[in-house]
């Protein structure tokens, strides 16, 4: 079988759907391809939440994360709920936060104000009071505008307006190779070639063995395995938080979440074991003492017997800054660091751009140096 369609999208994960989604929103009719069946686990964006942090200070991440929120909220109400959910996110900590800068709370807090998002400074005992169940440090910003993500919910709306726009989202069709030239590009799969004129792709782990052929920066796959917790009080609330730990503590930064039927989520931010994502040993034990350590001494609101661990990828890369570039008819997204789902109609409408204009360029920050 052989056929010719403007736009393919290789990786069906929820940067390759939102992709799409931005495509079929321009008119378009992309052809997704996705070497797993729907729901699969193998990849970074199974599982029924994700933070959705907007405690940045770096202009391009706080642009980025503009045309995200726009993009979820035209996504409307799955179920009969906003694919957000703004319970608000915590953050405190004297340790550097996510983003090229390394900025503080009270940097974070500046820009945010500047761009009329909501945030506020509480000193440690106000945020106690407010959520019993945690320890703070000194200064605490709130995020009020910020949440959780409800990840899987978001995963099937974006395919339904995918095929309600004339797409096509394939699944267990695995891309072996593709080659460009000046008429095309061609994407072999098990079924046959498809010809695109451009080809985006989205395919996470498997990116530095797909795109061989071209320069990219050190892409380095771990395996996390934060956890859920259950919390004491099953009424007390739960913000999303940061925990911006000092170095010569902690092992790394710290994040989490509240995940309905689950408990509270809390990990540690890149920890994991370099892994090969087609041998991935989905190990769970990884710093799990030292996890439950910290959930004692930071959390006391959670049971810390009671973690039930999760296994999961990040692709990272060495600044943690994304790849959203072009060369030639051959669209990248990749390196998302695990921070990247919460921006992923943001880096759909991105790539998008670049897809449908060559002379398009994603902020410089995320372009292939």
């Amino acid at each position: 079988m052989s056929e010719r369609v403007p736009f393919v999208v290789i990786g069906g994960g929820v940067m390759g759907l939102s992709t799409a989604w931005a495509l079929a929103r321009h008119g378009e009719r992309p052809v997704v391809l996705e070497r797993f069946p729907r729901g699969h686990t193998r990849g970074a964006s199974h599982g029924e939440t994700r933070n959705f942090n907007n405690a940045y200070a770096d202009e391009h991440y706080l642009d980025l994360l503009a045309r995200a929120r726009e993009g979820w909220d035209a996504l409307g109400t799955p179920g009969g709920e906003p694919l957000l959910r703004l319970h608000g996110l915590v953050s405190h900590g004297g340790g550097a936060a996510l983003g090229g800068t390394g900025a503080g709370l009270v940097a974070i807090h500046a820009q945010l104000r500047d761009r009329g998002i909501p945030a506020d400074l509480l000193d440690g005992a106000e945020a106690s009071g407010r959520w019993p169940g945690m320890r703070f440090e000194d200064t605490v910003l709130h995020s009020p505008d910020a949440g959780v993500v409800r990840a899987s919910a978001a995963l099937e709306e974006l395919e339904q307006r995918i095929v309600a726009a004339g797409g096509d989202v394939r699944w267990q069709t695995p891309v072996t190779h593709f080659e460009q030239d000046a008429d095309g590009v061609s994407v072999h799969t098990a079924e046959g070639t498809v010809r695109a004129d451009t080809v985006v792709v989205t395919v996470g782990a498997w990116t530095g063995a797909l795109l061989s052929g071209i320069t990219l920066p050190p892409l380095r796959v771990t395996e996390e395995s934060p956890a859920h917790f259950a919390p004491r009080d099953p009424d007390a609330p739960w913000p999303s938080f940061n925990h911006f730990v000092t170095p010569g503590g902690w092992p790394a930064n710290v994040y989490g979440m509240p995940t309905p039927g689950e408990g509270v989520k809390v990990g540690f931010h890149t920890v994991g074991d370099v892994v090969d994502p087609d041998a991935r040993p989905f190990r769970t034990d990884k710093l799990a003492d030292v996890l439950a350590e910290y959930v004692r001494e930071w959390m006391p609101g959670l049971d810390a017997e009671t973690a039930a661990p999760i296994s999961c990828t990040y692709t990272s890369t060495p600044d943690e800054a994304f790849v959203l570039d072009r060369v030639g008819r051959i669209v990248i997204g990749a390196g998302f660091s695990g921070q990247g789902f919460k921006f992923a109609p943001g880096v759909g409408a991105v790539l998008a751009d670049l897809a449908l204009d060559p002379a398009a360029r994603a902020a410089e920050a995320f372009r292939l140096r």
